[in-house]
């Protein structure tokens, strides 16, 4: 069934509404970041950019690195731009923007986020890497689709239970990242665990300014919490969200986190820019193998 103009909107020019990207615009290997300066922080290393544009947050850069073609894109903070964005990058393949149909043969495409994040344990120190094997929803925005056809329901129950969740907050989702990009991505010096995603910076995530958050003791029962052998070893805001629409729309994703914070310690990194760098180069090696 063809989709409606008001459904998939797109410019004059034909691109995508948000992302401004036609389909010839973008590689099958895609690099997210949040921040738009960092797009350039990562083409700075191509031997040669091919393609660039930005609109509102999102900047877009592909090119070569190595003789592998990649694209650099920022989504911004946070689930609710996650949802633009991966919803556009997979009209982009799996769409006929011309005939608004879906396609037959369907392409998947292999993300990796970039991203900063705070550690909540003492032993994953500032300026270490952590692989978010799953990600952990506490946002919501997942649970506008069929989420569970593609969640972990017992790491979700057994979260749930532990931290005495209020259901009135919403239901939070674990979904698993591509066992494909673990495998070509993960060394036994990195971390690895599940990464909480929340939908804000503050409350959401714990941080007390001038107001008083529904549970205060809501960071410490996360720290404790084991899985399975998995702990969650990190808070941000976009991984789980990524994890989720990726795994629904047939993408493989997986977050690569550089730790700046150590909540637990309370440290903050003395050079997050080299901590970030170091990632870059760790990540932009393995996918150009």
């Amino acid at each position: 069934m063809e989709i409606k103009q008001s459904e998939l909107i797109l410019n004059p020019d034909g691109s995508v509404y948000h992302l401004n990207l036609k389909p010839e615009n973008i590689a099958h290997d895609i690099i997210f970041v949040g921040d738009q300066d960092r797009v350039a922080k990562i083409t700075a290393h191509f031997d040669s950019i091919e393609f660039s544009t930005q609109k509102r947050e999102f900047k877009t850069q592909t090119g070569i690195y190595k003789g592998k073609r990649l694209t650099v894109l920022s989504t911004g903070i946070g689930p609710d731009n996650i949802d633009i964005v991966l919803n556009e990058l997979d009209a982009l393949v799996n769409i006929d923007l011309e005939t608004r149909l879906p396609k037959e043969k369907l392409t998947s495409l292999n993300i990796i986020r970039v991203g900063t994040s705070g550690s909540l344990h003492a032993d994953i120190p500032v300026d270490s890497i952590v692989m978010s094997a799953y990600g952990l929803g506490l946002d919501n925005m997942l649970r506008s689709y069929n989420v569970e056809q593609v969640t972990d329901y017992a790491t979700e129950e057994a979260f749930i239970h532990h931290t005495l969740w209020d259901i009135r907050k919403g239901k939070p989702y674990v979904v698993k990242g591509s066992e494909k990009l673990q495998e070509l991505i993960y060394t036994p010096d990195i971390h690895k665990g599940i990464t909480a995603t929340a939908g804000g910076f503050y409350g959401p995530q714990g941080r007390v300014l001038r107001l008083s958050i529904q549970d205060p003791e809501l960071n410490g029962k996360m720290d404790t919490f084991n899985f399975n052998g998995n702990r969650i070893t990190n808070l941000e805001m976009e991984t789980a969200a990524i994890y989720g629409l990726s795994a629904l729309l047939g993408h493989n994703a997986l977050s690569m986190n550089a730790i700046i914070a150590n909540r637990a310690t309370g440290t903050f990194s003395a050079d997050p820019y080299a901590a970030v760098n170091n990632l870059i180069n760790y990540v932009l090696d393995k996918l150009a193998v």
